[in-house]
Order: structure tokens, then sequence, then C-alpha cells
């Protein structure tokens, strides 16, 4: 044990990190049920999505934990699972099965980067603030759909006047949130008045989980989860009925419909067929690439270089050297193809969670932690029948709070210059507002290009953000001319 681990090296006990790594347990568990709720609206057998985002876990947070020594627990990313389900499926009109070949797509360009230090060009190229946009920017689109689940946010929509994108109609609660944003005068904003039992539910929901994170109580979100179901239950909300269909053997057989059908013929055989499939898939792989690399590198440097998990040694490592000799190189090894991995099993792209900083308060400093942490993974898949049980209204609260969490991402932006801005405002706000991180990613670097030309500031313009910048222009001529 402590050969592999060095936890003498790394001031540190057996005791201690199995502690620290059921607080990150605990801290991370509720995704497992927030996942099928979101991916599930694809067309996706809840079920199996349960089971994927498992396994992965599983395969990701010990993979971390053995080859990188490292306690960051990985799991399908919030954001992206908003992105893969109302950007590349509602938005773009991609098949569930479309969706997960780019997914894994997104993970082989990711891995190829990452093994050929590519990332280090791409990190020092897009300014920071425009990394910290991109942050906050899928903050609000997460708690968007969060506010629009929970009833929060209503929308009346004219039934004569369908709206539609990609030429598909938008129908139901689901693509309420789109048809919202698509409508040209067909659908007008209605105060919510609380009259509805999922509405008052979400709002209990959300008063629980803000006492206990505010109380700084261990597992609240697992634990609001779990109270707002049980709640919904006399409230006529929660659905108690458990069919015959639903133990964990039938959910492993929904899980072998899923399994390679990113590599399939309605996969990966049909992505490319067309020219606009084509378009939209290189920019989303590039966009869901980018949003990745920096979400898994802000946490572990946000996490590892304050606590002394990652020494000046391996930093500097990580800086000039060209092997994988550094914690971090080795870290983001295994995030890259955790998330090849996830295309695969059949679900969204996976990341290293900040939820793992409860355990590394806790007192982790090893992928010992990791280890038990990624046990009490594998313990969840006996819950596979309870995840129809879970509703809206208890997961949605969760999404809201995580936006309010991204935020924080805004102060690193300086505001008072327009130079500044401009790019950041544009990034955030069309990540939102336009249902898409690419189109938003698209805008902020376009834009962070015309205030440096403005300016004649133009060397300043890294070539990389360039050469992005005109694969987006090129992207957008190419949809003209499609529609």
């Amino acid at each position: 044990m402590e050969k592999l681990f060095q936890l003498k090296e790394n001031k540190t006990t057996v005791r201690r990190e199995i502690v620290a790594g059921i607080t990150t347990f605990v801290s991370m568990a509720y995704i497992f049920f927030l996942n099928p709720q979101i991916l599930g609206q694809t067309g996706i057998p809840t079920q199996a999505v349960f089971l994927a985002a498992i396994l992965v876990a599983v395969f990701g947070t010990l993979f971390m934990g053995l080859f990188a020594n490292v306690p960051f627990a990985l799991a399908p990313g919030i954001g992206m699972q908003a992105y893969f389900t109302y950007t590349i499926v509602f938005g773009f009109g991609f098949t569930w099965q479309q969706a997960l070949a780019i997914v894994f797509l997104v993970g082989l360009v990711d891995i190829v980067i990452t093994l050929t230090h590519g990332r280090r060009a791409i990190v020092q190229g897009i300014p920071s603030e425009l990394k910290a946009a991109i942050g906050g920017g899928i903050g609000l689109f997460v708690t968007y759909i969060g506010l629009k689940n929970a009833g929060f946010i209503n929308f009346i929509v004219d039934p004569g006047n369908i709206i539609t994108l990609n030429g598909k109609p938008f129908t139901g609660e689901v693509h309420g949130a789109l048809n919202s944003i698509l409508a040209n005068g067909s659908v007008t904003p209605e105060l919510t008045k609380f009259n509805s039992s999922s509405t008052i539910l979400a709002l209990i929901g959300f008063i629980i989980l803000i006492v206990l994170v505010m109380r700084r109580v261990p597992g609240a979100f697992l634990i609001s989860l779990i109270v707002t179901t049980l709640i919904g239950i006399p409230m006529g909300v929660t659905n108690t009925h458990i069919g015959a269909g639903t133990s964990v053997g039938h959910a492993f057989g929904e899980l072998g419909h899923v399994f390679g059908q990113s590599l399939g013929a309605q996969g990966l055989g049909s992505l490319f067929n067309n020219w606009h499939n084509t378009s939209l898939a290189l920019v989303t792989i590039f966009a869901m690439g980018l949003s990745g690399l920096f979400d898994a590198i802000g946490t572990l440097i946000g996490i590892g270089n304050q606590t002394g998990i990652f020494s000046k040694q391996d930093q500097k490592a990580f800086d000039s050297s060209n092997g994988f000799n550094s914690k971090m190189d080795r870290a983001l090894i295994v995030d890259t193809f955790t998330t090849a991995l996830a295309g695969i099993v059949g679900t969204s792209n996976t990341t290293t969670f900040i939820e793992s900083a409860s355990g590394v308060a806790a007192g982790a400093r090893t992928g010992l932690a990791n280890i038990v942490t990624a046990i009490g993974f594998a313990l969840m898949i006996l819950f596979a029948p309870f995840v129809g049980v879970v509703p809206t209204a208890a997961t949605s609260p969760l999404l809201i709070l995580v936006g309010i969490m991204m935020m924080g991402e805004f102060k690193k932006i300086s505001w008072k210059s327009l130079e500044v801005a401009i790019p950041a405002f544009f990034t955030s706000v069309f990540m939102a507002f336009s249902y898409s991180i690419s189109y938003g990613i698209a805008a902020g670097f376009i834009f962070f290009i015309i205030v440096k030309l403005a300016l004649g500031k133009f060397k300043e313009v890294s070539p990389v953000l360039l050469i992005v910048s005109v694969f987006f222009l090129i992207n957008f001529v190419v949809l003209a001319f499609i529609h």
C-alpha cells in the first residue's frame, strides 16, 4: 500500500484516505440520478444511462487513482450532459446514437492532443478571460435548464404555430425552453403562480438544498435529492411505481442495447453522410473538446496547486517536459481516455469533478481515496431500479445551484475594460441564449479578434485562436448555404 500510493511522502494515512474517499463519493452520488434525467430525454433508456455513467465513473476514478495517484474522481459532467441533450440532439438534430459517436470522437481528439502535448498550445493561446467566460457561460446554460425544469420559468406557446428547428417540431415541456428562444411572437412569458405540485416541490427542494449547502452538510446534494423525492410522494409528484421491468438485470439488458451504438451504422456510420452533419459534427467535436480540456485543467490546477497535491516540481514538469512524468500529465491522459470510453458505453463526456474538493478537504492526497470512491460508485448499481422514481422537481434544484456556483468564473473577468468585456459577454450570453456552448465559444473568439483589430493589437491574437475562429466562420457560411 505504501509503495503503491506513497502515503508517507504525501503526508497522509490509510484511515484519512478512506474517510476522504467516502466523502467524495457522498458528494458526487447525486450525479448518477441526474444523468438519466437529462440524457433520457433524447430517447436513450434511462437505466442504461444510469449504468453507463457508473461503469465509466468507476473506470476513470480507478484509473486516475492507480495511474496518476491523485484523489480526483471522474463522472459525466453536468454541463456536457446539457450540451449533449439540448444542443447536439434537440438543437442540431442528431440522434442519440450520433451524439454518442461525437462523444467518442471528442475523446479520441483529446487523446491525440494530450499525447502530443498540443494542449499546452491551446491553453496558452486562449486568453484567461475567455476561459473564464466559457465556464461562467456553461453555468448560465445549466441554470436556465434548471429554472425551466423546475417550472420557475413558464412560457405560453401558441399551439397553432409550432416552432421547428432543422425541420423538426418542438412540443412539450422538454422543448419549451427552445421554443421560448426560437419563437417569433408565438411564445409569451407567464409569471409562475406556484399552482403546480411539481413547481412547489422544486421550490421546497431548492430551499432544502440551500440550507444544507450553507450549513456545509457533507453530501448536501444527495441528501437534498433523496429528501425532496420522499416529500414528493404525498404530494403525488414522485412516481412510486416500480414495475417488473426495473430490476438490475433488466437495466443491464437495456445497457446491452446502448453499448457500442456509437460505433455502429446509426452512430459513426451516419454521422458524416452529408455536408450539414459533417460541419455541425466537426464544430461540436471541437467545442466539446475545448470545454472539457479547460474544465479538467481548471479543476486539477485549482484544487491541486492549493493543496500541494501537485508540487512545484510537478508543475514545472508539466510546463516543460516532453514526457509524461508529472501527475498533471497522467491525470489529463486519464480524463481523455475516460471520455472516449463514455461514448462507447453510452453516456456523455466525463470530467474531473470539482466535488473532489470535498474529499481533498477531508484529507485526500493520493489515489487510495479514489479506490474507495470507485467502490462506492460500483455499489450504486444496486439502485438502478429506482432511477425512474426521482422526479424532475428533485433534480432541477441541483442544476440551478451548480449554475450559481459556476458564476464564480465571472469574477476573473475585468468587466470595466470593454476590450475584455465585449468578447467575454458574447461568449457567456450566447451559450445560454442560443442553447449552444459551441456558438458561445465562436462568438467570443470572433469578437475578440474584432476588438483587437479595432485597437490595432492584432499581434495579440494567437495563431490557435485565429485558426479556430476561421474554422467557425467557414462553418457558419456552410450552414447559411445549406439553409
